[in-house]
Formats: structure tokens, C-alpha cells, sequence
């Protein structure tokens, strides 16, 4: 899911799904469940209801706050509910590419929300739309739901399963009807994606943290490759395709994640906290302070901090009030943002030897900017450690960046041009061995890709386009 426009330097994933069975304000926990995961999207948010004769809904551009006021979500009756919050990775920020995506097939109703991408929805789309299939929207998601339309006569999980059987990529996703609610993962594993329990009824979501903030209790991980049906017998898994070598997204864990969430097993603020005990290991300049740029690396820096004996400062203070701006569509909100986000302790800083603690360097502008900032406040000297390798190789399966072109360490291989590119006078980066060392999970239990550029699934051939668009402008009018 690829947009044209550029953050401020940081990874960029591209959604959250929610989901709650058996709650008589189904809706209103499942708006804060997607509050709990606006972190993983800002540019729109979207929930379905059910109440088992219709299913129907609200969708809108911005945060979970601004598209559901209370006059909205008080009409959203109902036990059973799906949600999702979006950064556009496929498809444009538009409210057509919007999910939930609600579809009318026969008697029943359809919505579906989707985290990850497809690396064959192009090919898939053409082939569908050669048969007869009309698109509205430039989304993957949509390709599942064409698919789904195929085998719907022989119920939502055969239809499920032959749709899932054709597509590969990352995929964690939520399904409504008027009596079901449906989970399903990716065999890799991509993209989290775990089930709780809330009194009598039950939630899906793609973190932990969200559960934290309805009272649900964590159960487990969706496994990969697992649909997971929720009706009024409660819970049933089918595990219908063979199984894989898993590729969990180990950016996930360093970047995406809330640090008070579970994700693979992992708590991610512990996990995070290691990433940076390793760091201390492997690179240990002579420097009188340890510090972040909050909030990104600041769990990294404590690890490095305790690990190392260093003292921790916070040179930068965020402005908490402006949001992660880096996520807003337009550059001049990111520019502005850029500028009140963040602000320096000039006493501290000046005269001294600063190591900042960053979780990844993509682009380095941001960090250049920031570093400049820093020497403009008397730092006599800058370094940096990165708590994970360069990245080097673009991602096809939900991360931003999509070409080499946008990739500050495909671009400088070695470290002193990097160094002089962003104004250190030294940067390092985490070894991928100590990376993994440090989640205390086998090598071969994440998706590397970005570091090591060896792909668990082959790239589509149109890898490196931003978005999906249309062969034929007629469309298909989704119920919205």
C-alpha cells in the first residue's frame, strides 16, 4: 500500500484492524480500540456494525477522534463490530480507498479490513477485471473481496480459503457479516494479529494495546495461517494451507509496535530495551550523555544507558500537542511539525559529547536536520547508534519505502559518508546478528528483507509503483 507522499524520515506502516464480538456496545469498544492503535494510521479510521440482520457503518478521513464524534457513534448499535485505522501504502488518501470495505453479496453483507500487502494483487486485478470484475477503489483489500465473491455460495469459509489460497504477501485481516466475525493471518506470519477475551464476548486486534485500554484479557496469537471464526459458539479455527517458514516483521518490534504491547511473544518496550543493551556491546564512543529523539528511540537509549554506564539525558523535549505529524499527507503540515516537534535543552547540550539512540535511519534528512539542531546548540561533538542494521532493500509488504532511490543506506554503503551526510562525527549501526540475538528468536523466524534484501516472497514485477490503478474508469459502487 504505497502513497506518493513522504514522512519526515521515519518508517511508515500502513493500518490497524479491531474487531469485537458479543458486546452490546460493539462499536463504541472497538473506537477505542482503534484510539489504542492510531499509532499504526492517521489518515483515516472506519468501523461496521452488525446486529445480526444488517450491517452497515461510518467511515472518514482523519483521526479515530475526528471521524466518530458522539452523534456518529451513538447510531452504531449493535453486538458485533470491525474497525480499522489506514496509512496509505496501496492506494491513495482518498476516502474511496477507506476501510472498512462493505459489500452486498446475495442476502448477506461483507466488510472486510485488511493490514498488509499483497505482492500479487496487480496480477490478480487484471486477471478479474479481464472476466467481468469492476474496481472501485485502487486498494488490494478489494482484490480479496472479488475473489471471496466467486465462492460465496458455498459459505464464508470456503470463500475465505480459495480467496486466501490465491494471494501472497502480508495479509492480517477482519471480516463482518450480520452472525460472524472472521480473523484470518498470512502462513509468514507478516503482520500481528492476536485474539482476547472481553467478558462473554470476544476481540481480535492487531496489538496487544488495545486490549489493555477496552479491559480485554490477552488469549493468544492468531497463528499464521489460521481463519478464526466467531459465532454464537464461540471460537473455531480452520488451518487450511500448508505450512511455512515464518517471516515476522521484525520492524514490528523495533519501530511500529506501542512499546506496551505483545507482539510475537515479545514484550516490545523489554525488547526494545535489549536492542539497545546490544548496541552498547558493539559501539561505545567516548561521550558524555546518551540520548534519544523522542519518542522513537527512547527505550533503545535506557537499554544502551544501563548497559553501557553512560548517563541518560533527554536533550530534546517533544511538544506532545502536535502529534505525529510525520504522518499527516500534506508537506506542509509535516514541515511545520518538523520545526515545534521537537525542542533542545540548550544548557545540557552545549559543550558536550552527545550520543543520540535512534531505532532506524531511512531517508537521514530528518535526522540531518535534527543533528544540525543539536550543533547549533553548542554540542561539541554528535554520534549516533542505530538500533537496527541499514536499510538497505525496499519492502513490498506494507513498510514506505518502495525503492532503493528512497534508502539514505542503499545509497551510502559506507558508514563515514553516511556520517558526514547527516553531521556525525560517527554513526553505527546494530549487527544483524546482534538484532536478532536481542529479540531471542532464531534468525529465521523474521522477515530480514530490508537488511539482507532475501525475500520470503518474491516481489511483484511492478514492484516499486505506488499504487494499483485501474485498467477501466467504470467502478464498482461499495456500500459506504
Amino acid at each position: 500500500m504505497k502513497d506518493r507522499e513522504r514522512d519526515n524520515g521515519k518508517p511508515r506502516e500502513e493500518c490497524g484492524v479491531f474487531a469485537v464480538y458479543g458486546h452490546r456496545e460493539a462499536a463504541r469498544v472497538t473506537y477505542f480500540g482503534l484510539f489504542a492503535l492510531q499509532h499504526r494510521g492517521q489518515e483515516s479510521a472506519g468501523i461496521k456494525v452488525a446486529d445480526g440482520c444488517r450491517v452497515w457503518g461510518h467511515k472518514g478521513m482523519g483521526l479515530v477522534s475526528e471521524v466518530f464524534p458522539e452523534q456518529i457513534l451513538a447510531k452504531l448499535t449493535g453486538a458485533m463490530a470491525i474497525g480499522h485505522v489506514r496509512y496509505s501504502t496501496t492506494g491513495s488518501s482518498v476516502i474511496s480507498n477507506a476501510q472498512p470495505f462493505l459489500v452486498h453479496h446475495g442476502e448477506e453483507y461483507y466488510a472486510i479490513a485488511h493490514n498488509g500487502n499483497l505482492t500479487n494483487a496487480l496480477a490478480i486485478r487484471r486477471e478479474l477485471e479481464v472476466r467481468g470484475s469492476i474496481f472501485q477503489s485502487t486498494m488490494d483489500t478489494e482484490v480479496i473481496v472479488h475473489l471471496m465473491a466467486r465462492h460465496l455460495d458455498a459459505g464464508i469459509e470456503s470463500a475465505l480459503t480459495h480467496a486466501l489460497s490465491r494471494v501472497e504477501g502480508a495479509y492480517s485481516l477482519v471480516i463482518l457479516t450480520r452472525n460472524t466475525v472472521v480473523a484470518a493471518r498470512d502462513p509468514r506470519g507478516f503482520r500481528p494479529l492476536c485474539l482476547g477475551r472481553l467478558g462473554d464476548g470476544w476481540v481480535v486486534a492487531s496489538e496487544t494495546c488495545a486490549f489493555d485500554l477496552v479491559g480485554a484479557q490477552y488469549v493468544r496469537d492468531i497463528r499464521p495461517g489460521e481463519i478464526l471464526i466467531i459465532d454464537e459458539n464461540g471460537p473455531r479455527s480452520i488451518e487450511p494451507f500448508p505450512s511455512l517458514p515464518q517471516a515476522r516483521c521484525i520492524f514490528e518490534l523495533i519501530y511500529f509496535a506501542r512499546p506496551d504491547s505483545q507482539v510475537f511473544g515479545q514484550n516490545v518496550y523489554l525488547c526494545r530495551k535489549r536492542l539497545g543493551r546490544q548496541m552498547a556491546r558493539e559501539y561505545r564512543p567516548d561521550v558524555d550523555f546518551v540520548m534519544p529523539f523522542p519518542d522513537s528511540g527512547n527505550y533503545a537509549a535506557l537499554g544502551y544507558a544501563e548497559g553501557s554506564g553512560i548517563p541518560f539525558e533527554m536533550g530534546m523535549i517533544r511538544n506532545h500537542y502536535v502529534g505525529r505529524t510525520f504522518i499527516q499527507p500534506t508537506q506542509t503540515v509535516r514541515d511545520f511539525g518538523v520545526r515545534v516537534k521537537l525542542n533542545p535543552v540548550r544548557p545540557l547540550i552545549a559543550g558536550q559529547r552527545v550520543l543520540i539512540v535512534e531505532d532506524s535511519i531511512i531517508r537521514g534528512t530528518t535526522s540531518r536536520n535534527r543533528v544540525r539542531n543539536l550543533r547549533d546548540n553548542g554540542a561539541r561533538e554528535v554520534h549516533m547508534a542505530v538500533s537496527c542494521p541499514p536499510t538497505r532493500h525496499p519492502c513490498p509488504y506494507g513498510i514506505d519505502f518502495s525503492s532503493k532511490g528512497e534508502l539514505l543506506a542503499a545509497e551510502m554503503n559506507d558508514m563515514e559518508e553516511i556520517a558526514r551526510f547527516v553531521g556525525l562525527d560517527s554513526v553505527h549501526y546494530l549487527s544483524v546478528e546482534g538484532m536478532v540475538a536481542a529479540t531471542g528468536v532464531e534468525a529465521n523466524g523474521f522477515c530480514l528483507a530490508c537488511y539482507t534484501g532475501e525475500y520470503p516472497v518474491a516481489p511483484p514485477e511492478s514492484f516499486g509503483k505506488h499504487c494499483l490503478e485501474p485498467a477501466d474508469p467504470v467502478q464498482l459502487t461499495l456500500i459506504p
